[in-house]
């Protein structure tokens, strides 16, 4: 809905954002790390992708002995940031923490990407966090069959705001309004309001030994009480799974997205 003068409504059941440490392909080393680590966020500083890394990356930086740097790489989606990374060498030492769009949603948006999703190696999700609904105060309802009944009293006619087109929140609307046979007008908003996180993995190159290894650290990183109260002060719930466990998600999201993006014919150029 409109931004100004909003209230938190109700929660809906999808959880809307997600965090992943991922790394593109690799090779085996003896020791790991021996010198600085970089993670790449594709989203401005501030927001939750922003946030959980310097949360996790200061940690890692305790752990590991050796300097966690992150770099805000920003631009088209967060296409921009994940290339840097797609690009930069596949030794371990350059990480990227990605909502969904970049590693799920983003190959169903875009005609053509300069990365490949699918040779991005999952480490684990770092964290959830579900959409909200929220309306503006003067909107007369007070639950979400309200809303319901009246956006289908009123087609058309009132307007829900996202951080952009093809977002999970954006996407998510969409589903909203497919489930409940609803019809509300998109307006995209400018901002960083999206946080949502995963990634691809398919036959990867990286040696699974540095694979476990790095995810071992992201994990107990995440698991630590202090850490988690952090995230939970983020409104965000602490995941930290198994990197087999975050393929397998990434794999449910890109099917589930890809699914609203064809059935509403969303495409971004």
């Amino acid at each position: 809905m409109r931004r100004r003068r909003m209230n938190q409504m109700q929660q809906l059941a999808w959880l809307g954002v997600f965090a992943a440490l991922s790394i593109g392909s690799g090779f085996a080393q003896t020791a790991f790390p021996t010198r600085t680590v970089k993670v790449i966020v594709p989203f401005p500083g501030g927001g939750i992708n922003d946030v959980l890394a310097r949360i996790v990356g200061d940690r890692l930086q305790a752990k590991w002995g050796q300097p966690v740097v992150i770099e805000n790489k920003v631009g088209a989606a967060g296409n921009i940031g994940t290339t840097a990374a797609y690009q930069s060498e596949p030794d371990g030492y350059t990480l990227l923490l990605s909502p969904p769009g970049p590693l799920a949603i983003n190959q169903s948006l875009y005609k053509q990407l300069s990365y490949k999703p699918q040779e991005f190696v999952p480490l684990t999700v770092v964290g959830a966090v579900p959409n909200v609904v929220i309306v503006r105060k003067e909107l007369p309802v007070n639950s979400l069959k309200q809303l319901i009944d009246y956006v289908k009293a009123n087609p058309g006619k009132v307007s829900v705001g996202s951080q952009g087109s093809g977002g999970t929140p954006h996407l998510t609307a969409m589903m909203f309004q497919r489930m409940t046979d609803t019809h509300m007008v998109h307006v995209p908003y400018r901002g960083e309001t999206l946080v949502l996180n995963d990634m691809v993995g398919g036959p990867p190159r990286m040696a699974p030994a540095l694979q476990s290894e790095i995810a071992n650290a992201a994990i107990a990183v995440i698991g630590a009480p202090d850490v988690q109260e952090k995230f939970r002060a983020a409104s965000v719930e602490p995941i930290g799974n198994s990197p087999a466990e975050a393929a397998a998600f990434i794999a449910q999201e890109a099917q589930r997205w890809g699914e609203v993006i064809r059935a509403n014919n969303i495409v971004v150029d």
